[in-house]
């Protein structure tokens, strides 16, 4: 039987858990932010076309490494999509955002 990774069981897991709304609302600012290019909106667009196309890079019938070349892939598109962003832009939406989960509670 294979044991869990053991990174499911420290803080940070749970703290990337606990921030995944907060990281959902800052794609989602992104992409409706006019000063964001349409090139790169389209690579956030094609990332999650990725997820529900039935076209995989490695099919999923080979083990392990066929379901994760879609986790590989999401998370390169969302990396990319951010890191490719005008830094101010991500900067002030990422600071608008822990204002408002601050003020929230």
């Amino acid at each position: 039987m294979a044991s869990l990774p053991r990174y499911l069981f420290t803080g940070r897991f749970l703290q990337i858990l606990l921030h995944l709304p907060n990281f959902a609302r800052l794609y989602w600012r992104l992409f409706r932010d006019r000063r964001v290019s349409i090139l790169l909106k389209a690579l956030l667009v094609l990332t999650f076309v990725y997820v529900v196309s039935p076209l995989d890079l490695v099919p999923d019938f080979v083990p392990v490494i066929g379901e994760m070349d879609d986790v590989v892939v999401v998370l390169s598109g969302l990396w990319l999509f951010v890191r490719l962003c005008p830094p101010g832009v991500v900067r002030e939406t990422v600071h608008d955002i822990a204002t408002r989960t601050s003020a929230r509670g």
